[in-house]
């Protein structure tokens, strides 16, 4: 009889405990626990973050509401040793459960990756990594093996070119060789079958459209403009004429500070002086945008060969069809600037 006692007493225990202990595993995988009661949110982890920072992170900022059960699971989900870097976008009332198969899928939201008015190849790195796991140490060593390896035509001098200023969408932890992939997906994207026919009808090749590009965007910052300079340029290619293209002038002379041309800079020994060499340069001066780009596929069509700044400061230029309507134009704009230049000296006594 005791022993009967003793056995039904024990039962009643051992009852107690695994309706206990189901009931709180019940809770563990699916009571919500995440964002409870709130809106969903993201939440990112860095690279290189351990479990205890995702455990301090995710409590800290309010979105484990039972940070002892959320850790429970994941231990037991060996998610402790599974620590993927990303964004990830936690959903309100979202269970452990759910979280912890989200967090260990390692399925991201994306990050915005923006980059544009880059000047030099060695830029790029800093601007496009902003938003990745990525150092810039790392994308530019990746990127110069890639310039050595690749078989697309770029080199350390044009490898610009294959960055088309832009906003676009990539996982946190993106690899150096997967971005530059992208960069070149996205390039052949743009040279689609009709920027090809157009290309082709200039007689110039892609890379050679973006260094042409590069020169018209660094000549104006007035977008409407563009086609009319493009167009004045390809003239000059047409005839042979050298492009004389100041900011080719101040790209070889790596001073980015100048503001007006000298003839002493004409003078400078590099392959990127279109004053002594006729022709386009090696590569782009810049990273031409997508309006330049396209302001050179569809250039307007004159006979212009000259352009000078106008007199009246607007950023625009005047154009001209021969050498001695342009002297005329330079002769009124340097009048313009010697007057200015005098009322600045009066108002600065």
């Amino acid at each position: 009889m005791a022993r009967r006692k003793i056995f039904v007493i024990f039962l009643l225990i051992f009852t107690v405990l695994l309706s206990s202990f189901a009931f709180y595993a019940y809770q563990v995988l699916f009571s919500p626990n995440i964002l409870v009661d709130k809106e969903d949110r993201l939440f990112f982890i860095p690279k290189g973050a351990t479990f205890k920072t995702v455990q301090s992170d995710l409590y800290d900022n309010g979105y484990v509401q039972d940070l002892l059960s959320f850790s429970f699971l994941c231990r037991l989900m060996e998610y402790d040793r599974l620590i993927k870097p990303g964004k990830y976008l936690l959903k309100a009332n979202m269970t452990n459960l759910e979280a912890v198969r989200l967090l260990r899928s390692g399925k991201q939201e994306t990050v915005n990756v923006t980059f544009n008015n880059i000047r030099l190849r060695d830029e790029i790195a800093e601007k496009i990594t902003q938003n990745l796991a990525l150092t810039p140490e790392e994308f530019s060593k990746a990127l110069e093996t890639f310039t050595e390896d690749n078989s697309y035509g770029f080199d350390d001098r044009n490898v610009i070119a294959m960055f088309l200023p832009n906003t676009y969408q990539l996982y946190y932890n993106t690899t150096s060789q997967a971005l530059i992939e992208r960069m070149y997906q996205e390039y052949r994207k743009f040279w689609n079958e009709e920027r090809m026919a157009r290309a082709e009808g200039l007689g110039l090749t892609p890379l050679e459209v973006s260094t042409l590009a590069s020169i018209v965007q660094a000549e104006s910052m007035k977008r409407d403009e563009s086609p009319v300079i493009a167009g004045l340029y390809i003239n000059r290619l047409k005839r042979g004429i050298a492009l004389q293209a100041d900011p080719t002038l101040v790209f070889a002379s790596g001073d980015f500070t100048m503001k007006r041309v000298l003839n002493k800079h004409k003078e400078i020994d590099s392959p990127y002086n279109t004053y002594k060499y006729r022709g386009l340069p090696p590569g782009p001066i810049n990273m031409p945008n997508l309006e330049s780009l396209d302001a050179v596929l569809n250039y307007d069509k004159h006979n212009y060969l000259y352009m000078c700044a106008r007199e009246d400061f607007s950023g625009y230029h005047n154009f001209a069809t021969n050498l001695r309507d342009h002297l005329a134009n330079a002769r009124r704009y340097q009048r313009a600037l010697t007057i200015e230049q005098r009322k600045a000296r009066r108002n600065n006594r």
